[in-house]
């Protein structure tokens, strides 16, 4: 957030009883001091007599547009769009974080403390309701104490001057020099607040006039307005202080530092005592109440300013950055960046989110529980609902923060680079259900079978706008991952043991096109980069990199039935005053049918059986499930996505900025020769999965009936051949 100057203190029409005593002065000095009060106030009788007298001009004033836009006051005075915080919260309405420009809640006069409107009154204007815009007496009197003193600790401005002043520091924002522009104490910026101030009187009740001071009013440490105050200073709702409570919030408004009760609570504490005694003086406290407020203690519960996602618990911070994100990116909040961003500074929002407090927390344990913050690799896990898009769960290892030395970061390994992420990662094998999906949509049988050797040069391929040839000399070669990997093998086993050119032959009867195609209808429009996807046949084998949260939409939709949910973050928004704000809407659509669908969830599931790559990750309770490991190159990165038909969860495991290879690497204690999927993030998964379902009803999973092939007939003379030969499976350690 910007660091927005705070009001500078100001000195209004009261004594104050606090200030040393004055120096002893020089008969010039007290008659120059009196011809600027003399100067100010015959100004102000102009003003009073009708404003555009030529004594004006006289003054040498009219460079400075006194006059012009005087009829018509901008609706911002009367009704300023004060800056607020605004609260996000989980799905079960646990506050996340508060994020704001200025800490800020609006009230209406009802909600305020009665004791607070007229200790203001008494401390900074006691004449408020006695006076117009400007106030001659005070003036005059201002005017002859300062003159007795020598000092100018008197000043003459009314409540209503101070509320204008401080609504032009409002409508600075969050720029430096403007807001030190609005503060200038020059003679044309003082008789255009005293004008605007003049109109408000005629267009504003005194009460109205109040309820916009309190609500726009700095107090120290951050706090504007009086709820901010109330609840920074002594933890309770403006409505419920004390009289010794609101006395020590009004005397902070003349100079918030001076008087801070948290560094200076002698000082506050005196300063309160003259702000009680104001208040005797009017009448709106008796005797009996101004003793037992002045001989109570300060009564400080001090609650230290907590803005923005930094602050957001339980691994929340990211997931908080998220949906910052989204407010300044969706066009459902402003046509323009500009507009968007200006609606997110404005705050004064509600926004509930998607956020499951009980499946983060299942999350944020899985991945801080495998992987240590001072490992050199990290890992992220989303989660999501299939049939909705709703995100669920966004943790990772490395906490929300800035300090590097902490291991912390402001990176979302989970999402796109726009959406406050990095560039992602290789997904690997993870993406061959993609090229699955697709050749089932293009007709293929789900017993398709190929020839499936243990090295094969990559073929000419269609793609959308042409052809892809292998030109390189050597040509490019693709591997399956142990020696004895060779088939031929039906699209069930392939699947299962991750058979790199299985996918790559099956990609080349559909075509690049296709897989494309499907992966667009995935919601992979691009690389978490934000470039396009390269049509290259090693797409099939996971070389263009995503992020968690596009993979656990992936396998969402295949959990869904086919249904694909664009992510939604944001359940509802309103505004502090209860209004609904729209919020983007969720866009589903069917990517494949449901018989394509009940084919991958079978597929799938036997990636987890007996002698699929993913065998060791079964849930507890035998929950069914279906997933996939995948390995990068150079094990830079490793993967398990899987899914129940409640839950779909993608995890990654590898070095935060992709150049870290995990070979011969310590993690979480353990030293490992290699990481694959399956004993790498598919532990996490495991982990997270178990907490995140406890409880939860087991569902079946619709699935299909695919055949197994049926055992190939023994050559003559050889009848125990395929007895003795040795299983097409991976070598144990050789996971993907």
């Amino acid at each position: 957030m910007a660091s927005i100057p705070p009001p500078t203190a100001h000195s209004t029409d009261d004594t104050d009883e606090t200030a040393a005593p004055p120096a002893r002065t020089s008969p010039l000095r007290l008659a120059r001091h009196g011809a600027t009060f003399l100067g100010v106030s015959v100004v102000s009788g102009a003003l009073l007599a009708g404003i555009a007298l030529p004594a004006a001009g006289a003054l040498g004033l009219t460079a400075m547009d006194t006059a012009e836009g005087f009829d018509n006051i901008p609706n911002d005075f009367k009704t300023p769009p004060l800056t607020q915080a605004t609260q996000i919260f989980d799905a079960k309405g646990a506050l996340i974080a508060k994020v704001y420009e200025r800490d800020r809640t609006v009230l209406a006069a009802d909600q305020m403390s009665p004791y607070m409107r007229k200790a203001q009154v008494d401390i900074e204007d006691a004449r408020f309701y006695e006076h117009g815009a400007i106030d001659l007496k005070g003036i005059l009197r201002a005017l002859g104490k300062n003159a007795e003193s020598g000092t100018a600790s008197q000043g003459a401005s009314t409540l209503t001057q101070q509320y204008v002043k401080n609504v032009n520091v409002e409508k600075a924002g969050d720029d430096p020099e403007a807001v030190r522009e609005a503060q200038r104490k020059t003679l044309g910026r003082k008789i255009q607040e005293l004008k605007v101030a003049i109109k408000l009187e005629e267009e504003l009740s005194k009460e109205q006039i109040l309820t916009n001071y309190l609500n726009i009013t700095f107090y120290g440490n951050g706090a504007y307005g009086v709820e901010a105050a109330s609840q920074r200073y002594f933890s309770k709702s403006n409505k419920d202080l004390t009289v010794a409570e609101a006395a020590t919030l009004a005397g902070l408004v003349q100079n918030p530092t001076a008087y801070d009760p948290k560094q200076h609570p002698q000082a506050a504490q005196t300063r309160r005592n003259v702000v009680i005694d104001k208040m005797l003086e009017a009448g709106h406290i008796t005797a009996d109440q101004a003793k037992e407020a002045k001989e109570a203690p300060l009564g400080l519960q001090y609650k230290a300013p907590q803005n923005g996602c930094i602050t957001a618990n339980a691994g929340m911070g990211f997931f908080c950055d998220y949906v910052r994100q989204v407010v300044k990116q969706d066009p459902v909040f402003g046509k323009t960046a500009a507009e968007r961003k200006a609606f997110w500074d404005q705050g004064g929002l509600n926004i509930h989110t998607t956020l499951d407090p009980d499946k983060q927390s299942a999350a944020q344990n899985a991945v801080t529980g495998n992987v240590r913050v001072t490992d050199p690799v990290s890992a992220a896990a989303t989660m999501m609902e299939p049939g909705t898009g709703k995100i669920l769960a966004m943790a990772q290892t490395r906490p929300y923060g800035v300090e590097r030395e902490k291991n912390q970061t402001m990176v979302n390994l989970n999402v796109d680079k726009a959406m406050g992420g990095g560039n992602g990662f290789q997904p690997g094998s993870t993406f061959k259900p993609i090229v699955a999906a697709a050749a089932l949509e293009a007709g293929l049988p789900a017993t398709q079978e190929y020839s499936s050797p243990n090295r094969l040069e990559y073929p000419t391929m269609k793609t959308c706008e042409g052809t892809w040839k292998n030109d390189a000399r050597p040509k490019t070669v693709v591997p399956n991952e142990s020696a004895n990997e060779k088939g031929p093998y039906q699209l069930k086993k392939a699947m299962a043991l991750s058979v790199n050119t299985y996918f790559v032959q099956m990609e080349q009867e559909i075509g690049l096109c296709a897989v494309k195609q499907m992966a667009n209808k995935l919601g992979i429009n691009a690389k978490a980069s934000g470039k396009p996807l390269e049509e290259v046949p090693a797409m099939a084998l996971g070389v263009e990199e995503l992020s968690p949260l596009t993979m656990a939409d992936v396998y969402a939709t295949f959990a869904a039935r086919g249904k694909y949910c664009a992510p939604i973050a944001i359940n509802r928004i309103t505004t502090v005053d209860g209004k609904d704000v729209p919020v983007p809407a969720g866009h589903c659509q069917q990517a494949f049918s449901d018989s394509t669908a009940q084919a991958i969830n079978t597929i799938l599931n036997g990636v987890t059986a007996e002698n699929g790559t993913g065998s060791a990750l079964n849930l507890e309770g035998d929950r069914q499930i279906a997933g996939k490991t995948g390995t990068s190159d150079h094990k830079k990165a490793a993967w398990f996505s899987g899914y129940t038909p409640q839950l779909a969860t993608a995890v990654w495991l590898g070095g935060p900025d992709g150049g870290v290879e995990m070979r011969n690497i310590t993690i979480n204690g353990k030293r490992r020769t290699e990481v694959f999927g399956a004993d790498g993030p598919g532990p996490i998964w495991r982990d997270a999965m178990n907490q995140a379902l406890r409880g939860a009803p087991k569902q079946p999973l619709p699935m299909a009936f695919i055949p197994d092939p049926a055992p190939p007939k023994p050559e003559p003379g050889n009848p125990t051949e395929t007895a003795t030969a040795p299983p097409a499976t991976t070598p144990p350690g050789q996971q993907r």
